[in-house]
């Protein structure tokens, strides 16, 4: 290898150590900690802060990439896979303390996974380079829910919270504020953001699924051309 090949080298990017990459890697450390302890009564606190740590730090890894300039498709990627797999996990948890609400979490398990999967391959079809830069102007609720970061940063907190405080809710009521359990009252109050959240998941995946048969269609239409 020449000098030339080695500067080049040397001076390439490792996007395996972008500082938003890390915060990623942190993410799923503190995710598979509070997944190891989900079930144990006695280190729900635990569980939960590592979880809620792991949420509040997928605003932290995107305001860095942002501002060092260290965008990256290896961190979009982690980035969104996290979120579904520790929503997954929490939901799979609540399924197994909150028997009789069993249906439920599996369909919105199943519901968050396939709306999120449709939206990202039809990402990828029209050839946007994230799934929050797709062309969303024929739909305008997704496209507000994407565009505007307060709407999609409140709708996302939200529906971490219902789940976070559903689940703590298991084992305590928490402090009283004002005659009602803390997490019982945040159950309460995030439950039409988690329902609200649900209805845009169908959304997606209704408006994915036709984009992909509009990439379906205009292939066809060149072949018999």
């Amino acid at each position: 290898m020449d000098s030339s090949s080695t500067e080049m080298a040397s001076t390439e990017p490792n996007v395996y150590l972008f500082v938003p990459n890390l915060i990623g890697y942190a993410r799923v450390a503190l995710m598979f900690v509070a997944f190891y302890f989900i079930t144990d009564p006695g280190m729900y606190h635990v569980t939960m802060t590592c979880y809620l740590l792991s949420q509040l730090l997928d605003a932290v890894d995107g305001h860095a990439a942002r501002m060092l300039g260290q965008t990256s498709k290896l961190g979009a990627m982690l980035d969104m896979l996290t979120d579904r797999c520790s929503t997954l996990g929490l939901v799979m948890a609540l399924g197994l303390l909150y028997k009789d609400w069993f249906f439920f979490f599996q369909c919105y398990a199943v519901l968050d996974i396939v709306s999120h999967w449709l939206h990202l391959t039809a990402s990828h079809y029209s050839g946007a380079t994230s799934h929050k830069t797709i062309d969303l102007s024929s739909n305008p609720i997704l496209y507000y829910y994407y565009q505007n970061r307060t709407v999609l940063f409140s709708m996302c907190a939200g529906n971490e919270l219902f789940f976070a405080a559903l689940y703590l809710l298991y084992f305590s009521e928490g402090p009283n504020i004002g005659g009602y359990g803390f997490f019982r009252s945040v159950v309460i109050c995030c439950a039409p953001v988690m329902v609200l959240k649900s209805v845009i998941s169908v959304v997606q995946l209704i408006a994915a699924a036709n984009n992909i048969v509009v990439v379906d269609t205009e292939e066809h239409t060149r072949a018999k051309e």
